[in-house]
């Protein structure tokens, strides 16, 4: 293995973040949050990994969740992921992430150090009674010092630039609470920017969002693209896909596609897609 590349081993129980690259590139967490204060204020900073995922299966007792999964993600691309509820894609989030054990070879290429991966998740699940407004959210997320102390220095500018681009800059001191499920997901996305990924993993991330959050989601895919991260997006909007995507992989615990939008989008394929059943093996 090339200090380049990073490895999620079999068994991998690495965290997302700062850890799991500390373990790639044999750098300690505490430094790369350190190196990640001297970037917090540039959002986007390009040079995104390849994934290389080469036989990666996942069995939890007697069901099995991932068969011998193969497709590679090319750096700087938007690859979407598709496929029925069930059908393997969140748990293969994990496996990259770190956070599930799998059999096969997962690896991420990386052009330069092994640097930031961003991640996105479906949903915030927490008590809608706390007192915790968007700047202590993006606090707790984005920085070392303690939220309750309020918004480090460091990370400030960065964090009022990354609300900026979604549409949440005037609503900072709202309780998450209060906020609506639109609200929430385009602060989601805003945490996911900082510090700056080369790596990016949405989770169906619009989801929740309404019209203007889409529009704003569009904008900020663009923008990805531009800056060469890679983006590795599950998502059940076909419609988006097809407009957004460069590259789409068809999973329902196996893989059944893995083509451009064009290709791969077709009625006969989507239909495999959606009605096969791949039998678990016992």
């Amino acid at each position: 293995m090339t200090s380049k590349e990073t490895i999620i081993a079999q068994d991998a129980e690495n965290p997302v973040g700062a850890s799991l690259l500390a373990k790639g590139s044999g750098q300690s967490a505490s430094s790369l949050n350190d190196a990640a204060q001297s970037r917090a204020s540039s959002l986007l900073q390009g040079a995104g990994p390849t994934l290389d995922f080469a036989g990666v299966s996942l069995t939890l007792g007697r069901t099995t969740i991932l068969d011998n999964v193969t497709f590679k993600v090319q750096p700087g691309s938007v690859h979407a992921l598709v496929g029925p509820n069930g059908g393997g894609k969140s748990s293969l989030i994990k496996t990259l992430l770190g956070q599930m054990p799998h059999q096969g070879r997962l690896s991420l290429q990386w052009p330069a150090e092994p640097r930031t991966i961003g991640y996105v998740p479906q949903a915030l699940e927490f008590d809608r009674g706390l007192p915790m407004t968007v700047d202590d959210f993006m606090a707790a997320m984005c920085q070392r010092r303690p939220a309750f102390l309020g918004l480090s220095k460091h990370y400030a500018a960065a964090i009022g630039e990354a609300l900026e681009r979604v549409g949440m800059q005037d609503k900072r001191k709202r309780r998450m609470g209060a906020l609506s499920g639109g609200e929430r997901q385009r602060v989601l996305l805003a945490q996911g920017l900082i510090p700056s990924p080369q790596l990016l993993v949405l989770d169906e991330p619009m989801s929740a969002l309404d019209e203007a959050g889409i529009q704003v989601f569009e904008r900020l895919l663009g923008d990805w693209r531009s800056a060469g991260i890679t983006v590795l997006w599950i998502e059940h909007d076909l419609e988006a896909v097809g407009r957004l995507a460069d590259h789409v992989t068809g999973l329902n615990r196996r893989v059944l596609f893995d083509a451009t939008p064009k290709q791969a989008l077709t009625p006969e394929r989507l239909l495999t897609l959606f009605s096969t059943h791949p039998r678990s093996v016992a």
